[in-house]
């Protein structure tokens, strides 16, 4: 049995001005908070997040250590007193064609250090024991699924894949100059963290995000031309994701300084790259 002060207590609250919008302003806080927070798991149970083998070789030349001795990235430029080049050499700028001759050689350098015509080498051993840094063996380490994984990262971030066609190959010099890659990964293979974004990363050009964000050529003009297509930034749902990820796609059009003909190679350059006819490793 309540007390009279009880009753009269729940009396009064009862009567406050506004409290039963304020219990369900309360209510709805919570509820978005908590869909908030629960965000970043349905999305990754619910939605088809791409993961490239380039993308995740990046991620594990990162987790063995690769880019303590071959820079941020793989972009190069550690000392290494005693060797030849005076440095670690980086993955990129086309170096890699200066070490290996195939994607199998690439497969010998990860599993043991290097190819087995440079390890039957006596010069070469000579040179390497000289050298402050030397490459360690991942034999022990690596599956064989890893190491396919790490020779399609690298093979996308040495700069030897490139098309014969002249529109494509300006697209690819344009590409590289635009720095394309720093954020769409090696190659366009994808996986870059986009704090933000619908599915939290910035999408490649491989896959089916792709398909689901290019249409057609006229859609893929307007990216590039204007980092915007209307379809999405202007929808009552994607433009809330648009505008509050963190990383947003630059406008390269006339502003920029870019012609119709460079936003035409670039085009051909994605093209070609979705057609996939590099990707085979042998």
């Amino acid at each position: 049995m309540s007390t009279p002060l009880r009753s009269y207590r729940a009396t009064r609250l009862t009567r406050i001005p506004g409290h039963g919008l304020l219990v369900k302003a309360v209510v709805l806080v919570a509820l978005v908070e908590s869909a908030w927070l629960a965000y970043p798991t349905a999305r990754a149970r619910l939605l088809s997040l791409e993961d490239t083998p380039a993308a995740r070789g990046y991620r594990l030349a990162a987790g063995l250590g690769c880019f303590a001795c071959h820079g941020p990235g793989g972009s190069g430029g550690t000392h290494n007193p005693g060797s030849e080049e005076g440095e670690v050499p980086a993955f990129g700028e086309q170096t890699q064609m200066m070490y290996v001759k195939s994607a199998d050689e690439l497969r010998e350098y990860i599993l043991d250090a290097a190819p087995r015509r440079k390890r039957e080498d006596p010069d070469y051993q000579k040179r390497v024991e000289g050298s402050a840094l030397r490459m360690p063996a991942y034999r022990a380490f690596l599956t064989a699924s890893e190491v396919e994984d790490l020779v399609a990262y690298l093979r996308a971030t040495s700069g030897l894949i490139r098309p014969d066609a002249a529109l494509a190959a300006r697209g690819a010099e344009l590409a590289t100059e635009l720095s394309c890659f720093s954020c769409h990964g090696p190659l366009g293979a994808g996986g870059v963290p986009n704090p933000g974004s619908f599915k939290g990363y910035i999408p490649g050009f491989w896959g089916d995000d792709f398909d689901e964000l290019v249409r057609d050529d006229a859609e893929l003009r307007q990216w590039i031309a204007d980092g915007r297509i209307s379809r999405i930034a202007d929808h009552p749902i994607g433009r809330i994701f648009f505008r509050r990820q963190a990383i947003k796609m630059p406008a390269f059009g006339h502003g920029q300084g870019r012609s119709d003909a460079d936003i035409d190679a670039l085009i051909a350059y994605l093209r070609w790259i979705r057609a996939g006819g590099w990707r085979p490793l042998t």
